[in-house]
């Protein structure tokens, strides 16, 4: 499996929710445990690589408590802030390694996908900070908030499986080369 291939797998699983006993079946641990294993493949030189992995750890450490129903239901039933608060290692995470691939691309001259990833990391920065707007000024607006990261979330998805390809997102291959040169699948 390719590193983008693996994140972009293990996001799935997080953002995936089956829930039993107010368990979640598709344990949230397990994705970000699926995410590190493709950060650890993804080249080095990536920009940022130490912060965002490290990122991805921490949200692995804030999954597992969730992952218990009566922590979320103590968060939820304390202040919906907590909740929020309890995502933004995953937003971090999602947001920094988009802007990361974005300049990675840019430097291999790869500019759609470098487009594409920053709007990525836009849209998840917008759906990390606009709850504090939606939370203390407008409570009317959370459903509209929940669809924006809802969208960004499956757009940057989508993004890591489709340039998980590109030489640039893979290891051992010849950083100079270029999707133009063939070597996208």
């Amino acid at each position: 499996m390719k590193p983008l291939q693996a994140v972009a797998m293990g996001l799935v699983i997080v953002a995936l929710s089956a829930r039993a006993d107010g368990y979640d079946l598709v344990a949230d641990p397990l994705g970000w445990l699926l995410v590190l294993r493709g950060m650890t493949q993804l080249p080095r030189s990536t920009p940022w690589w130490d912060t965002t992995t490290f990122l991805a750890g921490l949200a692995l450490l804030v999954s597992v408590p969730l992952w218990f129903p009566g922590v979320v239901d103590a968060l939820a039933g304390t202040d919906d802030s907590l909740t929020w608060a309890a995502n933004l290692p995953q937003i971090a995470f999602v947001a920094t390694l988009c802007a990361a691939l974005a300049r990675t691309a840019t430097e291999a001259g790869d500019r759609s996908p470098a487009s594409w990833l920053k709007t990525g990391s836009t849209l998840t920065v917008a759906a990390g900070v606009l709850p504090i707007v939606v939370y203390t000024v407008e409570p009317s607006l959370l459903l509209p908030l929940l669809l924006l990261a809802t969208v960004a979330l499956v757009l940057v998805i989508v993004l890591l499986f489709r340039y998980s390809s590109r030489p640039w997102a893979l290891p051992g291959v010849d950083q100079t080369a270029t999707h133009a040169e063939g070597v996208d699948t």
